[in-house]
């Protein structure tokens, strides 16, 4: 921690050093020993002194501030780093504006220790003319803590997990995806071994996905995405890419969600894993996905994102990449799925057309062959359709 700028005097008590020897610089050449204990207290070249009050002979204070002095403002200080002559200036203020920091993220610990001496210091400095603002962070997320066998990992419990050693095994990338797909960043995180077998297996299966399509490239053309000749799997695709990249950019941004961004990944990746054609246009349509994949994944699993993007022959690394855009036309669905219950009971359900009407959705419903099992010989009584989504029918 910095010195305390006080001077204990036998004569005069505490004694607050004077503003012109500000700062008190810290000896650099300290040497620690077997005793231990703060190294300065055994250096009189350091604390032997005299009374800025009376002259008389006098220590300088050893004791030092609690690292939170200097992390309780360091954000301010940021944008101040190359001033010598004061503690912050106006790009302090430009970029706390609006709020403060956009994004506090810290254990529960941090809500009565560093959260709370930042706010003070904060409203300190504000005090002080040094800034405008009164609170300095916008948003506040608490993480939670990393648990095995039901108990938070501690060193005095011996149940702590060495990350090396599965570095080691199963490499970085698996040990980021676990971290971030066991739990939201706001509960606690349950160690399991198994679970980093699973993520183990998405991390090949990306791989393997990529790796197909590269070889099924350098047999067959891959045309220029013409988003008007595409058939009924090709649109299925595109549209469940796009949905994807829609939802994981929403919880990556906004919700911090990161679990439910990497479960969308895994089911699209199951999806494009589905769609083998090789024809110009599914090559593109596979193309588009698949870079899409690669560029939301790279935040979570770097290696394997980078290495896979310069076997698709791009040259730029992908980590300068910009975030994929989504194609809000990609997102509007022909057909969607409808419900058919008789007398409240799952009969049926129904992939129609959007645009269809009332009278068409029921037709089609009672038309069903595995509807009209349990309608044949029974009188309907009533039809109830919910426009894009249910069809009820009431018979006796």
């Amino acid at each position: 921690g910095c010195p305390i700028p006080i001077v204990n005097c036998p004569s005069c008590g505490s004694v607050a050093v004077p503003e012109a020897e500000l700062p008190i610089k810290l000896p650099e050449d300290v040497k620690f020993d077997d005793a231990g204990g703060s190294p300065i207290k055994k250096m009189p070249e350091f604390y032997e002194t005299s009374c800025p009050s009376c002259g008389g002979k006098a220590e300088r204070e050893t004791d030092t501030f609690d690292t939170f002095f200097e992390s309780s403002w360091y954000f301010a200080r940021y944008a101040s780093k190359d001033n010598e002559t004061a503690m912050l200036d106006d790009r302090a203020d430009y970029w706390l504006a609006n709020g403060g920091v956009d994004q506090y993220i810290g254990g529960i610990e941090h809500a009565i220790l560093h959260l709370l001496y930042a706010r003070f210091f904060n409203k300190l400095l504000r005090d002080e003319g040094l800034i405008k603002y009164s609170e300095p962070f916008k948003n506040l997320l608490t993480q939670g803590m990393v648990l095995k066998d039901g108990a938070k990992m501690s060193k005095s419990k011996g149940n702590t997990v060495d990350p090396q050693e599965m570095i080691a095994k199963y490499g970085a990338d698996t040990v980021r995806l676990f971290i971030l797909f066991a739990a939201p960043p706001t509960q606690d995180l349950e160690w399991s071994d198994s679970g980093l077998e699973g993520s183990y297996r998405f991390v090949n299966k990306i791989y393997r996905l990529v790796s197909n399509f590269i070889s099924d490239s350098q047999s067959h053309a891959i045309a220029s995405l013409n988003i008007d000749t595409l058939n009924k799997a090709q649109k299925d695709i595109r549209q469940k890419t796009h949905q994807t990249l829609s939802k994981i950019t929403d919880d990556m941004s906004r919700r911090h969600s990161f679990n439910t961004a990497i479960a969308a990944l895994m089911e699209l990746s199951n999806a494009l894993a589905k769609f083998t054609a090789t024809d110009e246009q599914s090559m593109a349509v596979r193309r588009e996905s698949i870079n899409i994949i690669l560029k939301s994944l790279s935040p979570i699993t770097p290696h394997i994102c980078h290495y896979l993007w310069h076997a698709l022959d791009n040259e730029t690394a992908i980590i300068n990449e910009t975030w994929p855009s989504i194609d809000k036309a990609a997102l509007v669905q022909d057909e969607v799925q409808i419900i058919v219950q008789v007398n409240g009971k799952l009969r049926a359900k129904l992939m129609l057309s959007i645009d269809m009407d009332k009278a068409q959705v029921e037709s089609q419903a009672l038309a069903d062959e595995n509807v009209i099992k349990f309608t044949e010989g029974k009188a309907v009584v009533k039809v109830i359709v919910v426009p894009n989504k249910l069809v009820n029918i009431v018979i006796k």
